[in-house]
């Protein structure tokens, strides 16, 4: 399933779901130029990963189920969300995403800031991130 292209994966879902996630997948190319898509495995999502020196790092995936679209962002604990639109806050530790349902308008200036944030936070050094990840938890 590594090698399966996005667009098939997504042909099963609903039209308006696959239209959702066909915007997503626009403006996280959008935001982050560079940054490696694919689909992951057995989890059924498309991921994206960012270029760090020689390396990449997962930082965000669309995942289209029967009943919604998520944009989920790996260490969306550590992201700015000045508006406070990511979920995910009591669910998980870590993770955070946006829920978009059938019908509901992909607003760019709200993915675009949020999707470039994920990529920032991907590319911190260990070191800032375990300190980033402290703060998270215990406060400046």
């Amino acid at each position: 399933m590594n090698d399966l292209p996005p667009e098939l994966l997504l042909a099963a879902c609903a039209p308006p779901l696959r239209t959702i996630a066909e915007d997503l997948r626009v403006l996280v190319a959008a935001a982050e130029p560079g940054c490696i898509e694919r689909v992951r495995g057995g989890w059924g999502v498309i991921g994206y990963d960012v270029p760090v020196g020689h390396r990449t790092r997962f930082f965000a995936w669309i995942w289209a189920q029967p009943e919604h679209v998520h944009l989920g962002f790996v260490h969306g604990v550590l992201m700015a969300d000045p508006e406070r639109v990511l979920g995910g806050v009591g669910v998980t530790k870590l993770a955070r995403w946006l829920t978009f349902e059938p019908g509901d308008r992909v607003d760019a200036a709200i993915v675009l800031p949020l999707v470039h944030e994920a990529a920032r936070v991907a590319s911190l050094s260990r070191g800032e991130h375990q300190i980033a990840l402290r703060m998270a938890r215990d406060g400046p």
